[in-house]
C-alpha cells in the first residue's frame, strides 16, 4: 500500500487496488490506518495529492491539478 505523508505529518495509506477513473488518472480510496479501518478520502494519482473533493452527487475534483471524475449518477433536474 503506498504512503502519503500530509503537511501536518499525517500518514495516509493509498488502496491502489480500490479506483475510480478521472479524465486525467484514476483517483484512489484514502485510509487514515494500514487496515483500512476508517476511509479518509481520495488520492488524485495524476498530481499525487490528496487535496480534493467530492460532492453529495460523487463527482470528485482535485483542487491541484483540477483532475475530474464525473458524477455517479446523473439526473437533468440537477442542472
Amino acid at each position: 500500500m503506498l504512503t502519503v505523508e500530509r503537511d501536518d505529518g499525517e500518514t495516509l495509506y493509498v488502496a491502489e487496488d480500490e479506483g475510480e477513473r478521472g479524465q486525467d488518472g484514476p483517483f484512489f480510496v484514502v485510509y487514515g490506518t494500514p487496515e483500512r479501518e476508517n476511509r479518509w478520502g481520495w488520492y488524485c494519482s495524476n498530481c499525487e495529492s490528496v487535496d480534493n473533493a467530492m460532492d453529495s452527487m460523487g463527482r470528485i475534483k482535485c483542487n491541484v491539478c483540477g483532475n475530474f471524475r464525473k458524477a455517479e449518477e446523473w439526473d437533468s433536474a440537477h442542472e
